[in-house]
């Protein structure tokens, strides 16, 4: 598991040892088929190369598509699900719904594959899909990539919009990543509203077992905030956000939406970002913006599969017909 985790090939022995020193015989003649099985979960579909890192849509052995991001400063973005179930109404994968899950090795595959192309020092669960929802498949990953892949825990981030279920589970794991929480508003109907099938639970209560979770692992909560024009970046907002924040131990990522075509939300003006960050910060607020990886090459979380998706069902469509034969 390590060797593979790693991305180096089964056999690979030790810097004084050849596998063929050490590993038992029947190991040996076994590693063709377990590489197989290894190799079959996952292959990298295609790669976009982006400003801010790569992105890679990456094929399933079912024919499914998740997609993961090379990161700057050697982190990796993995997705947990196929599709999602949030149905958060400014993310290209919440209009998919949810379509599988993806399994802990399967998601272990996106970071070997990853590891084959560069070094990978931080794993985000940010990717397609809520975390909470698959929670199991998802801390089984967190386990072996913290125990042997050589990946310390507090660099293993776990994103959620929030559910009491991860905060149950967190604390009872030997390893126990960061967390980042959606907070996107301070307003319970709002929040609501953009995260329709969130577990209901209100921002004040979120940012307290948020609270709790930092004070007892000693690692700061991200709580990530997807600025939307004429929603969520108004004056009274900047202000809730200060009261509901203030001594808290925490970060506030700002989001500036990844405008898509035909969308219901715009992001807002670089003037008025630039601003809000001041604001928070000036007040002492630790603010970053974080922009969605990928959106230099239309690959903003989601789009590289819709479009792959689509393709696809317009080549179906276009396919011709098999002409039937003529009765005699």
């Amino acid at each position: 598991m390590r060797v593979w985790l790693n991305g180096q090939a089964l056999d690979t022995g030790t810097r004084r040892r050849r596998a063929e020193d050490f590993l038992p015989l029947a190991l040996r003649n076994a590693l063709p088929a377990v590489t197989a099985e290894l190799d079959g979960l996952a292959c990298i579909r295609s790669e976009h190369a982006g400003n801010d890192g790569s992105r890679l849509l990456v094929d399933l052995a079912d024919g499914q598509m998740v997609e993961s991001v090379l990161l700057p400063r050697d982190g990796l973005c993995v997705s947990t699900q196929v599709g999602c179930a949030v149905g958060c109404r400014f993310c290209m994968t919440g209009k998919s719904g949810l379509i599988r899950q993806v399994s802990s090795m399967e998601i272990l595959a996106q970071v070997v594959l990853a590891r084959r192309l560069r070094a990978v020092k931080k794993v985000v669960f940010m990717g397609m899909g809520e975390p909470a929802h698959n929670l199991e498949n998802v801390l089984e990953a967190i386990d072996l990539l913290g125990t042997e892949g050589n990946i310390g825990h507090k660099n293993l981030v776990l994103s959620t919009v929030g559910d009491l279920r991860v905060f149950e589970a967190l604390p009872k794991q030997r390893v126990k990543p960061a967390l980042a929480l959606s907070l996107h508003t301070t307003k319970t109907e709002l929040r609501e509203h953009l995260l329709p099938r969130a577990a209901k639970i209100s921002p004040g209560a979120l940012v307290e077992l948020g609270e709790k979770y930092a004070r007892d692992t000693g690692y700061p909560i991200q709580y990530q905030w997807t600025l939307l024009k004429g929603v969520n970046d108004g004056d009274d907002e900047l202000d809730a956000v200060l009261h509901l924040l203030k001594g808290k131990y925490c970060v506030l990522n700002v989001i500036p939406f990844n405008s898509l075509e035909g969308d219901d939300y715009q992001r807002p003006d670089p003037e008025r970002i630039r601003e809000i960050v001041h604001y928070l910060h000036s007040r002492g607020l630790l603010t970053k913006v974080r922009n969605s990886a990928g959106q230099d090459v239309d690959g903003g979380c989601g789009q590289l599969r819709a479009r792959a998706v689509g393709a696809e069902q317009v080549v179906v469509l276009r396919r011709p017909r098999t002409p039937r034969l003529e009765a005699a």
